[in-house]
């Protein structure tokens, strides 16, 4: 199946049923993701299964392209569709002549260390990650642990788009069993906390259901499980930790329980949210921050890496600069903080969507919300006098917004980002202020991160999945300053006719 696919065929037809079909925005900067489709919705496939035999061959060309040896693991999470989609994939990986091993049913996480396991390049996780049922997709590499950026991307959406793919003799297909088992115990090797932790482990009825309690429970830890049984209609709530209608869950458990914290799994086990004992969730960059602190008393002069829209506190905080850790911002993106925490040796990335990459004594380099899980454990044991909320509480205190997302199309959004930048690049050439002070810092890796003498940050940038931009502020000092910063950019970002309504602001 080398023809070119096709978009936007009606389904129920027998076009759809004979054409491989593509939506080229499915293909994003650092994974695939598609509307699959859910019987009866009236929103159309953006994809379909012979679409999907097209993308394995075009992942396997890429991988001859590259001068990969042409041999993958697969998995699939818990969806109703998700293993056919990965036997469609499986049967263009094999057409393109790569070796297949599937591992069956697993975590994204699962997948990533079933590469070491079996000493296999490649990895196709198909994953929706936190999305809803109906949407599919595919996390993709083929240099452990990294996964496809931008440039990997690229080339694949062109492969596959403009019908590139090489069909080659010597694929074949091979089921792994045991993999769930070597995984969890490599999760729990070594392991043991000293302190008697009751903790809340919510899964939203996900992949992660099947393997996060039987880890915790390993490692000593009293589990309180909620919706951890494997139901692929997810009857709660959509397994999302940053959803507040699964926080609400957590936070009314570990009140209900006396838990002394809730960890919460996303779709793919390779995010953990977090809720502390008395029932306030914690951001996933502030506990960055606390794990920060932790690790850089055993490891002094750690390197770390946060994405843009974290906290200033990697920079700012007293007991981070007291152990001589540095942090690098670095572009918002799971496969961007994986790269540069590879690229500087760092320690850990920390991403404030809650991926979190932990390097060698600690993990392989991979987002894994068990390993992330088990650090924060680690971290009470090592705190064996003071609260989850305790080490929440010593944190400096900042006022912060939420993410808002004014709407700017996909056509336009990275040309308005440009000129934002070039404003306010000129103006602190210029000397000019904000709210009075000076400008300190202009980052400009990933938009423009603007921060002030005082610590005040604020960031404008392009949405990487949809047709928004991303704003986001923070101040050390006041909410006033936070304000003024929000209204500084607001008030810029006004004269841009592109730019439409925002999803919320403070």
């Amino acid at each position: 199946m080398t023809n070119k696919p096709a978009a936007n065929i009606k389904p129920n037809t027998l076009e759809f049923e004979n054409t491989a079909v593509v939506k080229p925005t499915g293909f994003r900067e650092y994974d695939a993701r598609w509307w699959f489709g859910l019987p009866g919705h009236e929103k159309d496939p953006e994809i379909n299964l012979y679409g999907i035999q097209a993308l394995g061959e075009g992942l396997g060309t890429l991988m001859y392209e590259r001068g990969i040896p042409p041999k993958i693991v697969v998995g699939h999470d818990y969806r109703h569709y998700s293993l056919s989609i990965k036997q469609a994939l499986i049967i263009g990986l094999m057409n393109a002549g790569v070796e297949v091993l599937d591992i069956g049913l697993a975590l994204s996480p699962t997948a990533y260390f079933a590469q070491f396991a079996l000493d296999c390049p490649g990895v196709a996780m198909v994953t929706a990650s936190h999305n809803s049922n109906g949407w599919t997709g595919v996390k993709m590499g083929i240099e452990a642990p990294l996964t496809f950026g931008p440039d990997e991307m690229s080339r694949l959406k062109e492969v596959v788009l403009e019908g590139q793919s090489v069909v080659r003799s010597g694929g074949g297909y091979q089921f792994v069993p045991g993999v769930r088992d070597l995984y969890m115990n490599d999760l729990a090797k070594g392991v043991k906390l000293k302190k008697r932790i009751k903790a809340v482990v919510a899964c939203g009825n996900g992949t992660a259901g099947a393997f996060a309690p039987d880890v915790l429970e390993k490692i000593g830890v009293d589990v309180i499980p909620i919706n951890c049984d494997l139901d692929y209609s997810f009857p709660a709530y959509n397994p999302n930790p940053e959803d507040m209608k699964m926080l609400h869950a957590m936070r009314d458990a570990v009140l209900e329980h006396g838990a002394d914290i809730a960890l919460g799994f996303d779709g793919d086990g390779d995010r953990c949210g977090v809720v502390d004992n008395e029932g306030e969730e914690i951001f996933a960059d502030k506990v960055g921050v606390m794990l920060a602190r932790d690790l850089s008393e055993l490891y002094p002069n750690a390197q770390f890496v946060a994405d843009v829209k974290s906290t200033g506190l990697y920079l700012t905080d007293p007991v981070l600069i007291k152990n001589g850790a540095q942090t690098d911002y670095y572009k918002t993106g799971h496969s961007y903080i994986k790269r540069r925490s590879k690229e500087l040796g760092a320690l850990v990335g920390f991403e404030k969507s809650g991926h979190y990459f932990f390097n060698s004594p600690i993990g392989r380099g991979y987002d894994d919300g068990i390993v992330s899980a088990i650090a924060i454990l680690q971290m009470l044991d090592r705190n064996p006098d003071k609260s989850m909320a305790d080490l929440r509480r010593a944190l400096p205190m900042t006022w912060g917004s939420p993410t808002m997302s004014p709407f700017c199309a996909d056509e336009e959004k990275y040309g308005v980002v440009d000129r934002v930048v070039k404003e306010y690049q000129d103006h602190k050439a210029s000397g000019g202020e904000i709210m009075g002070q000076k400008i300190r810092d202009l980052n400009t890796v990933n938009g423009v991160r603007i921060v002030l003498e005082d610590g005040t940050w604020g960031l404008v940038r392009a949405s990487s999945n949809t047709p928004n931009l991303v704003v986001v502020v923070e101040s050390p000092t006041s909410e006033e300053n936070k304000i003024g910063m929000f209204r500084e950019i607001e008030a810029r970002l006004s004269k841009y006719s592109e730019i439409g309504e925002y999803d919320q602001k403070i």
